[in-house]
């Protein structure tokens, strides 16, 4: 099927274009789109671009760092507000691959990929959609993701970590640093008199999209993490999950391995 191709110089043009067919896609960095299309993805018959730069930039906004959508994982890696963002975006390919994925391509990646997105889920972030004003939690749009392959992403919203400590991430490849994904885990721990409150644990290549670990989340809630913590979250590390089988690892493996990598991440090990 040949596609179109539709370049808009603004972007509010390239949104109105892209709202207006089921059939097209925007094009961002290429990594997701272009790929789809050299395989002859019958997904879509339309590429919507935009010459406008309006879409990149990091700035700071309260307690949060908002981060345009075109904004590549090599841009979120050398600026000084994403710091704590960097070791996610660093194992997202080769330096080619993150000079031209960007943070609003991740968030339609279909697993093994979208480990920047499971970062976004375990820290709470906000996706803002070119037609709002407000932004909707990721995990809102992660599961009406479909819905919102027509809709322009303009920015995500992140709260920062207030406690440098707090947020930690780990990627498990076979082919080390920047082989795709067996399992990716993400996790925000913020801690009041040494114990957790309020955890946020993201698996990603566990699920179709990045997925919370609810049951281990429940495990560390006003809980330090001693010993006993650790192991009764290894225990439940795959509850209510329901891990995928494709060529890089089965089910059964992702659940065998989901709670060793995860003590490893919430005792620092893996970092």
């Amino acid at each position: 099927m040949p596609v179109r191709v539709e370049t808009h110089d603004r972007l509010e043009d390239a949104a109105r274009a892209l709202a207006a067919s089921r059939s097209a896609r925007f094009l961002g960095g290429g990594t997701l789109v272009m790929r789809a299309a050299n395989a002859g993805s019958q997904a879509f018959d339309t590429i919507i671009r935009t010459r406008d730069a309006g879409l990149a930039g990091i700035r700071l906004e309260g307690d949060a760092v908002v981060i345009g959508a075109a904004t590549t994982m090599s841009l979120v890696a050398a600026h000084r507000d994403t710091a704590f963002l960097a070791p996610v975006a660093r194992v997202i390919g080769g330096p080619a691959i993150r000079n031209m994925a960007t943070v609003g391509g991740n968030l339609f990646a279909r697993a093994p990929y979208g480990d920047f997105t499971t970062a976004l889920l375990a820290l709470n972030a906000a996706v803002i959609l070119f037609d709002q004003s407000r932004g909707i939690p990721v995990e809102d749009f992660l599961r009406d993701r479909g819905q919102n392959m027509t809709r322009l992403v303009r920015a995500v919203s992140v709260p920062r970590p207030r406690d440098g400590g707090a947020f930690r991430f780990l990627k498990v490849s076979r082919v080390k640093p920047k082989g795709v994904s067996v399992i990716s885990i993400a996790a925000h721990l913020p801690q009041s008199g040494g114990r957790i409150q309020g955890a946020r644990i993201a698996y990603g290549a566990m699920a179709p999209t990045p997925i919370r670990a609810t049951a281990a989340e429940r495990a560390l809630e006003g809980r330090s993490l001693d010993a006993a913590t650790l192991d009764q979250v290894a225990r439940v590390a795959c509850d209510g999950i329901d891990p995928p089988t494709d060529a890089l690892a089965s089910a059964w493996y992702r659940r065998e391995v989901a709670g060793v990598h995860l003590r490893r991440l919430l005792t620092g090990e893996g970092r």
